[in-house]
């Protein structure tokens, strides 16, 4: 279920022909299953109305859980950007030599920061994550060494500074894979392809309907679409720009 959501237009795609074959197969074998008795339509078009709000209630529920998630990755992504920045000036309270490495490594760090945002294909962001993790390594021994040489109150500030670099990190690793559960999927998908059988199985068969009864699923397919593209970090359209990571690297390159 994940990798298709990780494919919005692909998504869209198999949305819309499962919707549209679900109205299909709600107006012609449903109804030659079960008569819909002209007593029965006021009671029918009540189940359809509320099936259909029901619908309308999950897809905006789960679009809200989609924007929740992207503004979180957006906020811990700013978040990093003013911790390494925050390092980077306290790396004046070390000896000299100490703070010269720190700021080298520092901006070795920001650009894997960067590179991870920019990665596209599993390899690479395995690669990303080796070198991320190797420099975040020399980064703690390198503020370890200086604070354990000369244990004081202002080693103990750059060593908090880069526990937040690295704490930061973390945060925007989960904040990455914190995606919409693939049951909201599973129950939302369930409940669209139950209403479009009903809306095939009430309709009168006429030929303005045919065509009505395609553009519930184009409306539906869309929001599938939409949902999918916001949550997904690397696939898409809408993703997180590393605007403040960006500004960050390029002021550090000028200092």
């Amino acid at each position: 279920m994940i990798s298709v959501m990780d494919h919005p237009l692909l998504l869209f795609v198999l949305s819309f022909l499962t919707l549209w074959l679900a109205t299909r197969f709600g107006a012609s074998v449903l109804r030659r299953w079960i008569k819909l008795e002209p007593d029965a339509r006021k009671d029918f078009a009540i189940i359809l109305t509320t099936t259909l709000t029901l619908n309308g209630l999950i897809i905006g529920f789960t679009f809200s859980m989609a924007i929740g998630r992207y503004e979180q990755r957006k906020n811990f992504e700013e978040a990093e950007a003013n911790a390494i920045g925050t390092e980077f000036v306290r790396a004046d309270l070390t000896a000299a030599t100490d703070a010269a490495q720190i700021r080298a490594l520092l901006r070795a760090y920001i650009d894997e920061r960067l590179a991870f945002y920019a990665a596209g294909d599993a390899q690479a962001i395995e690669q990303i994550k080796t070198r991320t993790a190797q420099l975040q390594g020399q980064l703690w021994a390198a503020v370890l060494g200086s604070a354990t040489a000369q244990p004081t109150a202002i080693g103990g500030l750059v060593i908090a500074g880069m526990n937040d670099v690295l704490n930061s990190q973390g945060y925007t690793q989960g904040s990455w894979w914190n995606r919409i559960p693939a049951s909201a999927w599973i129950l939302m998908v369930a409940i669209a392809i139950i209403s479009h059988a009903l809306i095939g199985y009430g309709a009168q068969n006429t030929r303005s309907e045919s065509i009505l009864m395609m553009v519930l699923p184009l409306v539906v397919s869309i929001a599938f679409l939409l949902i999918a593209d916001i949550d997904s970090p690397r696939s898409g359209v809408i993703r997180v720009t590393p605007r403040d990571l960006t500004a960050l690297a390029e002021s550090l390159r000028e200092r």
